[in-house]
């Protein structure tokens, strides 16, 4: 990891800017794409949601660290399928019909990206078929859905029944977060999984992967 200690360091502190020249320097020298992510990228968000865990980062850090990870990922992902790069999944993120807030869901966007899986970012206000659709052209392995209003809760048990019916059940897991809903109501509604915060939906998000 020393080789890219200094890229490492950037995406914690959130100097996108530094952060992308030091991602090209590395590319430019040769560095292999996936030790880029492996050795650099990934356990810069892994620290950085470990910090957050432990209140030593709060929203701002986490927020400009992740947008400095955004940028070296909008500057690799082109070369990821060309490189046949191994990511952690796929998953398909929204907030579900009805409900038009995605400060919450941007930002778990952000560190999902962060975290190395690749993010069918669908937006606001997103019905079933939106998101069944998803799953089908991205093969996408998760499903999150995001409700900030306690009037759209609703949306998400309806959402986790349309793809029952669809018959894609056994393929795709669902988790839920945002502030009216908890770990009671992802079992009530047969979802897989609860994210109180963005760096537990990564966390989540690997188990339900490695399982």
């Amino acid at each position: 990891m020393a080789e890219f200690k200094d890229l490492y360091e950037a995406v914690i502190v959130g100097d996108r800017e530094r952060a992308v020249e030091l991602a090209k320097a590395a590319l430019a020298e040769g560095a292999e794409l996936q030790d880029l992510l492996d050795q650099g990228l990934l356990p810069a968000m892994d620290e950085v949601g470990r910090r957050f865990e432990n209140d030593d980062f709060f929203v701002p850090e986490l927020l400009i660290a992740a947008r400095a990870m955004k940028g070296v990922m909008e500057l690799i992902t082109p070369l990821v399928a060309e490189a046949g790069v191994q990511l952690r999944g796929r998953i398909a993120i929204g907030t579900v019909r009805g409900d038009l807030h995605d400060i919450g869901k941007n930002l778990v966007a952000a560190m999902l990206e962060g975290g190395g899986f690749q993010v069918i970012d669908l937006g606001k206000d997103v019905p079933s078929d939106q998101f069944i659709r998803a799953v089908n052209e991205s093969q996408a392995q998760i499903v999150a859905l995001s409700a900030l209003l306690t009037t759209t809760m609703p949306a998400m048990r309806t959402i986790v029944q349309d793809i029952t019916e669809a018959k894609m059940r056994d393929r795709v897991k669902i988790i839920i977060g945002g502030a009216p809903v908890n770990q009671k109501y992802a079992d009530e509604i047969g979802a897989d999984g609860y994210a109180e915060t963005a760096s537990g939906a990564v966390a989540l998000a690997k188990d339900l992967l490695s399982a």
